[in-house]
């Protein structure tokens, strides 16, 4: 059993990129400590979330349950270390797609995870941890994100226009602190980046990693940086010129391949 399970829930474009790199490549000095679930790790389950945040619906609710199900019973035996399992989308999809405008889905996912964690590890402290962000500054970099990874059109003020309710990130984690039996910690990307590790400061706080191990992780860089606005107007002029996805994809690679010469 566990020492302790700490959920990882998100969400989107908070430095969860930044952590989950710490995590992977501070791996074998964390293990003695946690063991970890990372993205690779849980491709099933995630698609069974994103499927639930867009469709809504009991039977894929249902399938989420079964598949964190699943994860539980494959995992090793863990005495006197934490269980970190850490994804951005356990609480599904970004919202930005489509009619996808916020992450009401997020409570609902959250809950499934705490029953089902409580059930196997009864004796187990289970907490969820949520990083979160400005609004303004979410909002900016979720279309940024869309713009370079999806086919988004819009411009920014029309972003805002339709998904603007979604940067409530604390909104969101008050819902899901009434949602769950256990204790729900949040984080401001702001205020960690502030702090020796960045992002995952606060996530190893939460995981008692001890100080003597914390203090031999490198800070970790940046993962997933904001474009230059200059990039991010072409690559959107991309998404309104290309109607083919082929060639839609090979302008952006272009465009994203001349930005990163330059910055070399």
């Amino acid at each position: 059993m566990p020492a302790k399970i700490v959920l990882h829930i998100g969400f989107h474009k908070t430095g969860t990129s930044t952590v989950q790199q710490l995590l992977r490549t501070n791996r074998a000095l964390l293990k003695p400590h946690l063991a970890m679930r990372l993205k690779p790790q849980m491709t099933d389950l995630l698609h069974a979330t994103r499927g639930y945040s867009t469709w809504r619906d009991k039977i894929s609710l249902a399938k989420v349950a079964r598949r964190f199900d699943m994860l539980l019973q494959e995992l090793p035996g863990m005495p006197r270390r934490t269980l970190v399992l850490s994804a951005e989308e356990l609480s599904g999809h970004m919202p930005g797609r489509g009619a996808l405008a916020d992450y009401s889905a997020a409570p609902e996912l959250a809950r499934i995870y705490v029953e089902w964690a409580q059930r196997y590890f009864p004796a187990c402290e289970v907490v969820i941890y949520a990083s979160t962000r400005d609004p303004e500054n979410w909002l900016r970099s979720a279309y940024g994100e869309h713009v370079k990874s999806s086919s988004m059109t819009l411009d920014f003020t029309d972003f805002v226009a339709r998904y603007g309710l979604a940067a409530d990130l604390d909104g969101v984690v008050d819902d899901i602190a009434a949602a769950v039996p256990a204790r729900v910690f949040r984080a401001r990307l702001e205020a960690a980046q502030t702090q020796r590790l960045g992002p995952a400061q606060p996530l190893l706080d939460l995981c008692n990693v001890p100080p003597e191990t914390m203090a031999r992780i490198m800070p970790p860089p940046v993962a997933n940086p904001a474009l230059d606005q200059d990039v991010l107007l072409a690559l959107l002029d991309a998404n309104r010129t290309y109607t083919d996805r082929d060639a839609r994809k090979a302008a952006k690679h272009a465009i994203l391949a001349a930005a990163q010469g330059k910055d070399r």
